[in-house]
């Protein structure tokens, strides 16, 4: 009998292939097979992490834009409100500046709650706009998120397991950047693969030998127990 722990997962750096993008296919097998409640806590426009637990065959349980859309599967959630990163975007593009995505700019199409650019655009312009706004800019080390200083993910953790019942204490996150920090911080076990961030490192209770998907599936065979 196997007795699997909740699951927290990070995206980007955590899911993904040794080189940074794309979804590692390996890890849609051992996710879908899993026994206890699998929350994916990211910070991509909240579409893509629903998508993910559909393709992955999972219930859509969410914390998406670095906590500013939850969603429990029946009720969705949003702390925070996309007028005010907006407008940092506008005052930093009224200095010179651009978001960086093209002008489709599908990073951001279907972002409730924040605003992402792209991280070859210069921060400390951007950090003192948002300053201005009373927002905050996080680096995740694949976006520069615009946002609410209040939303994190580990918040929107924490009204998820009140929503489904997770026991918080039993469940496990792994993660690779300073937004997980909140989410390590929430949970009973965490882990940053090799590729995570200073911040991140510090905070998880094991830095993992190997990075990206290939440390999260090592995670995954360790903790999933046998008794």
């Amino acid at each position: 009998m196997t007795t699997d722990p909740p699951l927290v997962l990070d995206i980007d750096g955590t899911l993904t292939r040794p080189e940074g993008w794309g979804i590692d296919p390996r890890i849609f097998d051992p996710v879908r097979d899993w026994e206890a409640p699998v929350v994916i806590a990211t910070g991509k426009a909240f579409p893509y992490p629903v998508a993910l637990c559909h393709f992955a065959g999972i219930p859509e349980l969410v914390v998406a834009e670095n906590g500013g859309v939850v969603y429990t599967g029946d009720d969705v959630f949003f702390t925070a409100d996309r007028e005010a990163a907006q407008a940092v975007v506008e005052d930093y593009r009224a200095a010179g500046y651009s978001p960086g995505w093209g002008q489709e700019n599908t990073v951001n199409r279907w972002r409730e709650t924040e605003v992402a650019v792209n991280r070859d655009q210069p921060l400390e312009p951007l950090r003192k706009i948002a300053a201005k706004h009373g927002l905050e800019v996080v680096d995740t080390g694949y976006a520069y998120h615009v946002k609410d200083t209040e939303p994190n993910k580990g918040d929107g953790l924490e009204t998820i397991a009140d929503r489904v019942g997770i026991d918080l204490e039993t469940a496990v996150a792994i993660g690779d950047s300073v937004n997980d920090v909140s989410t390590f911080e929430a949970v009973g076990r965490s882990f940053a693969v090799n590729n995570a961030d200073e911040l991140a490192r510090a905070a998880a209770d094991e830095v993992l030998e190997a990075s990206h998907a290939d440390g999260t599936l090592a995670v995954l065979e360790r903790v999933s127990r046998t008794v």
